[in-house]
């Protein structure tokens, strides 16, 4: 019987939310190794537009390269509006919000245009496309963006499957990083390097 998509969902949740802590600093700073060169290969130029998000505890933990990048960078946060949500400059203080998501303050700019967007991933179909909770809100704000930015999702463990399980609106990635290495391309791993 073939899996279906809440199956995987609720699968990859358990190991997700499962991984011993003891570890997680490490798992943590192997990841962010991997996506700060992932981000230096394919940054345009010194003030690249990256959309960030703010971990919830059982996500890949990358503030300390956002921290890191933020005087180098433009950094941007989700802001959640209705079903969806906005970008909003990364700025302190943050203030926990529904779902438990920490989120910067409210802006009156209209930021349409990114570089690159980091997005987390519960688990990643056959295609490489995104199975998040199940409120679509990732898909709707990728509908709202003038051009496509580099997409690059995070696990803090390799939740995938060959099936295709997506919808055609579940957007995919151009990568994906794990503490493991990278996927590009139907889960061939390759080290990015030391």
């Amino acid at each position: 019987m073939p899996l279906s998509k809440n199956e995987f969902r609720q699968n990859s949740l358990n190991t997700i939310k499962n991984l011993p802590k003891h570890n997680s600093f490490y798992l943590n700073a192997k990841l962010q190794k991997y996506l700060l060169k992932l981000l230096k290969q394919h940054g345009k130029t010194k003030r690249t537009k990256i959309l960030f998000y703010y971990p919830l505890n059982f996500e890949a933990d990358i503030r300390k390269l956002m921290k890191h990048l933020r005087s180098s960078c433009e950094i941007y946060l989700p802001f959640m509006e209705g079903e969806s949500f906005k970008m909003v400059p990364f700025r302190l203080p943050l203030k926990k919000k529904k779902f438990d998501i920490f989120e910067a303050g409210n802006t009156y700019r209209k930021i349409k245009k990114i570089d690159i967007a980091i997005v987390p991933a519960v688990g990643v179909d056959g295609n490489l496309q995104r199975v998040g909770f199940g409120k679509g809100m990732y898909d709707r704000f990728f509908a709202t963006l003038q051009e496509r930015p580099i997409i690059i999702f995070t696990q803090p463990k390799l939740c995938y499957t060959q099936e295709s399980l997506c919808d055609v609106h579940d957007i995919d990635c151009n990568f994906l990083v794990t503490p493991a290495g990278l996927v590009t391309n139907r889960a061939k791993v390759k080290k990015i390097g030391n």
